[in-house]
């Protein structure tokens, strides 16, 4: 897959990416795949699934109370719990607004270590990381690890958790639907970080579905139906159930200008490709 090349010129110090077919194998692959790069928001695709997983496990339920008054383990997922983006106070009731906080997965990760009784980064390992192989990958300890400061992977694993994010062997095929194709408190308007107010602001349960965000991070190809997320450590992690494929590309270089104009012209060189 030549497409893949296009990362060579990407203004970075290093880069790796990787495409995912929906069967779990890997279609292409460039750049080191076993580099360990700061995975920064998208550690939110990782935190979310621990946490749709402890619903299944019963540790706590999707309605749980959860956050500010009013709030549950949904809202927090969906980022309408009406917390602040990177501070525990509240700015909106809880389903009024898709206020994307950092904070709220703080809380989350908090109500699943309380509900639970184990440390939110084990209870990720344990539960995602060590069934799918990610043995590179871990969230330490550090402050807002859960929302992305303390998220860290490689390629490799992340292609892992890609094959897994389109053909599940940890959770519920409807489970992970209804996180990745159904929209949490449809309407809802919001900030797309980088990208600006979107009316409506679709996310399902951690995921950000696409739908018709312009601009956006994805490909102008990407179908409405894509989902997954992108961090400002210059990373980013796609699923595109239309065209059966997945995306993923690591760099250590912060997100800015020069990621919102490669991203999408890698997404529709790979679907054009693929």
């Amino acid at each position: 897959m030549q497409s893949l090349r296009m990362i060579e010129d990407w203004p970075v110090p290093n880069a790796a990416a990787t495409v995912v077919r929906s069967d779990g194998a890997v279609l292409a692959a460039h750049g080191p795949q076993d580099h360990l790069f700061p995975l920064a928001s998208v550690t939110k695709l990782l935190s979310a699934y621990a946490a749709l997983i402890a619903v299944e496990e019963g540790v706590f339920e999707l309605d749980d109370p959860a956050g500010p008054d009013g709030s549950t383990v949904r809202h927090l997922l969906a980022h309408t719990s009406g917390l602040a983006f990177d501070e525990h106070r509240v700015m909106a009731a809880p389903g009024n607004r898709r206020l994307y906080s950092n904070a709220g997965f703080d809380v989350l990760a908090a109500t699943l270590e309380h509900a639970s009784g184990i440390p939110f980064a084990q209870y990720a390992a344990e539960a995602v990381f060590q069934p799918l192989g990610m043995h590179a990958t871990l969230i330490n300890t550090a402050h807002r690890a859960p929302a992305g400061a303390g998220g860290l992977s490689t390629a490799a694993d992340l292609a892992r958790f890609a094959a897994e994010l389109q053909s599940p062997k940890l959770l519920d095929p409807a489970t992970l639907h209804a996180a990745t194709r159904e929209v949490a408190f449809p309407g809802t308007n919001g900030v797309l970080p980088g990208f600006g107010h979107r009316r409506p602001n679709d996310w399902g349960l951690g995921f950000e579905i696409r739908d018709h965000k312009t601009p956006h991070w994805t490909g102008t190809t990407n179908s409405p139906a894509t989902f997954g997320h992108f961090g400002q450590s210059g990373t980013f992690l796609w699923v595109d159930p239309t065209a059966n494929l997945a995306c993923l590309a690591l760099t250590d270089r912060d997100f800015g200008p020069w990621a919102a104009e490669v991203w999408p012209q890698l997404s529709d060189a790979i679907l054009s490709e693929g």
